[in-house]
């Protein structure tokens, strides 16, 4: 829609007394130069012209819903059927594990709004001290119907001085009758985001309950998400093996073919462009690595916001930008626990270019291949390096190599 505008004397050239821009231009005026395009939010003048902005598309925050979420629909369409079969499916337990940034958090997420699409009543939890007592005290209490108001004070130098008091006050109530109420009247999902073996006395009970209501045909659905090693350790445990007959779901890398094509729809749904061949260099940047998706994409981005084309120049920056942000936020947490022998293992593999043979490691480290074999699953384990091919390890996490080289060595 284009606002009003006017010539030198106030008034509109069009003889008519109605102006419509598409059939004529106003006569130039000395004292009005701007046409203002109300819908698009656009101003032109004798100053010049700037494209508007839609806000920043790419959420490089863990746990940040992207926006898209590049070839995860599949697990997205099973955990579906999942919850649609019911306690009998064995996607009604499930298990989300990966590396740091790899979108565990977001497939929560997703897979919570999954949930509340086919009815449930979703609590999100963190697995920290404190849980059950969280799940029964602020959840589940108040999903059951409320206890009968019980007298709160008496007076009885006035008539009628009875005072009831109308807050709940339930019973103390375990976790497990708890479940059995809720779950009589609606499905409920409990979901569990960096599950670790700090609270494994909370998770024996969970699990506990969790078994039972599956085995009576109750609708008490558990999703969680962690890290390969503290996933492992966990069912490990004797009570928690019961969770690995969970589906499991191992977050990795993208196609990196799949991400130019989301990130050249991200940018066109948000009112920019990018040429296919810097698209396809911004995606060979992240490693297909979706926290770096986010990174590349938000630093490309906001590169020269006053244009409409994102080009190459912005692309390297963003590249360049992410490469430091992804050292700080996420290999280096990675790297902060391991031990030093660990920390020897990754940098013996950064000579290598690419995939790195086993026996080259053990002949690096003057060690024997049991020995360096430990190691080897330890950091497979840590979600640091992933097999290649037999007898090959590679990092897992991308740019670690180069951050290796350029940091040389390790504070210890």
């Amino acid at each position: 829609m284009v606002a009003s505008h006017e010539s030198s004397n106030g008034r509109c050239a069009n003889t008519a007394g109605a102006c419509r821009p598409s059939a004529h231009r106003c006569a130039p005026s000395s004292k009005v130069t701007f046409l203002v395009l109300v819908d698009l939010k656009i101003k032109v003048g004798s100053k010049g012209y700037r494209y508007p902005m839609k806000p920043n598309p790419f959420t490089p925050t863990f746990g940040a819903p992207p926006p898209l979420l590049v070839g995860r629909r599949d697990v997205l369409d099973a955990i579906q059927d999942s919850l649609d079969e019911g306690p009998g499916s064995p996607g009604f337990v499930t298990l989300f594990t990966g590396g740091r940034g790899v979108g565990k958090t977001v497939m929560l997420n997703a897979a919570e709004d999954v949930a509340r699409d086919a009815g449930f009543h979703v609590i999100s939890e963190t697995a920290s001290e404190g849980l059950i007592d969280r799940l029964v005290s602020e959840h589940l209490v108040k999903l059951v119907p409320k206890c009968r108001r019980g007298v709160k004070s008496v007076d009885v130098a006035k008539m009628g001085g009875f005072a009831l008091d109308d807050r709940d006050t339930p019973a103390p109530r375990s976790l497990r009758s708890l479940i059995d109420e809720v779950t009589l009247k609606q499905p409920i999902l409990i979901t569990l985001d960096e599950i670790q073996g700090g609270v494994v006395s909370e998770l024996r009970e969970l699990a506990v309950v969790l078994q039972h209501s599956i085995r009576e045909g109750r609708r008490f659905a558990f999703f969680a998400a962690g890290l390969p090693a503290a996933v492992d350790n966990l069912l490990n445990d004797d009570v928690l093996t019961f969770l690995r007959r969970a589906d499991r779901h191992d977050l990795g890398a993208f196609d990196i073919a799949a991400v130019k094509e989301s990130i050249i729809s991200v940018i066109a749904e948000n009112g920019r462009t990018i040429a296919s061949v810097d698209a396809a260099v911004a995606a060979g940047a992240t490693g297909g690595y979706p926290f770096m998706i986010q990174l590349v994409g938000y630093h490309s981005w906001r590169a020269n916001r006053g244009r409409r084309a994102i080009s190459s120049d912005d692309v390297a920056q963003g590249a360049a930008d992410a490469r430091r942000r992804v050292g700080r936020l996420v290999i280096e947490p990675a790297l902060k626990d391991l031990s030093p022998v660990d920390r020897m293992f990754l940098l013996r593999m950064a000579v290598d270019d690419g995939p790195s043979k086993m026996a080259d490691i053990a002949q690096r480290l003057n060690a024997d291949s049991n020995y360096t074999s430990q190691y080897r699953l330890r950091l497979i384990a840590a979600g640091l390096i992933v097999p290649a091919s037999y007898g090959y390890v590679d990092f897992a996490l991308p740019h670690l190599r180069e951050w290796l080289r350029e940091h040389g060595t390790f504070d210890t």
